[in-house]
């Protein structure tokens, strides 16, 4: 039997996704533990999941105490909430072989921890990830998407190259100016909500900001 005060790490099954509601289920009913960690591997949830997983938790009178995955999504998502998050850097060497095989190209991640102080300048060949704020004054630029997982308030660049369908998400996003490919618009004027996580992205020729 676990003690209350114990740390019990639930994995959700990528296999069993999206039927991992039912997965968790049954493993809570045999714990007895009221502090739960929530591992999501590599599978992306987004607020509302990560809001219908502390509902399933308080069925059982367990509390969720924090979440860690491989997706960045599911970072950003339970971050957002309040929650204490890990993020984990996958092996893929057991993958090589194969990939070799069918000739796949990814886009790099480039993994920045800490803050992007003013006049500092940020720049990735693939996607983006920042575990920090980046200050008013500072910029960050990448070929693909930007995740901050902090506060935006300098400037972003999404698809340098011209990727239209790069986005730019942020725990707050208050930049002085975002731009998306070849387009550019100035941050919002109104303060984010808290606790909303948020993105950027191109739709009818124009920057839009809406809830992750």
């Amino acid at each position: 039997m676990n003690s209350n005060n114990q740390k019990i790490i639930i994995n959700i099954d990528h296999c069993n996704y999206p039927n991992w509601k039912i997965d968790l289920k049954n493993k809570l009913k045999t714990l007895k533990s009221n502090n739960l960690e929530i591992d999501a591997k590599n599978i992306d949830l987004s607020c509302k999941s990560i809001s219908e997983i502390i509902a399933i938790a308080n069925q059982y009178d367990c509390k969720i105490i924090g979440f860690c995955s491989s997706s960045a999504k599911t970072i950003v998502s339970s971050q957002s909430l309040g929650y204490k998050s890990q993020f984990i850097i996958e092996s893929f060497s057991k993958n090589t072989s194969e990939i070799s095989k069918k000739n796949l190209t990814f886009s790099k991640t480039h993994f920045h921890q800490g803050t992007v102080r003013s006049g500092e300048y940020l720049e990735s060949s693939g996607d983006l990830l920042i575990l920090g704020d980046v200050n008013p004054g500072a910029k960050v630029s990448a070929e693909g998407n930007i995740i901050i997982w902090g506060k935006l308030l300098g400037i972003a660049h999404a698809g340098s190259k011209g990727n239209s369908k790069a986005t730019i998400s942020a725990l707050q996003l208050s930049p002085v100016q975002l731009r998306i490919a070849q387009k550019v618009a100035r941050g919002p004027k109104e303060k984010p909500q808290l606790g909303l996580a948020e993105q950027a992205r191109i739709d009818s020729e124009e920057i839009i900001i809406s809830q992750l």
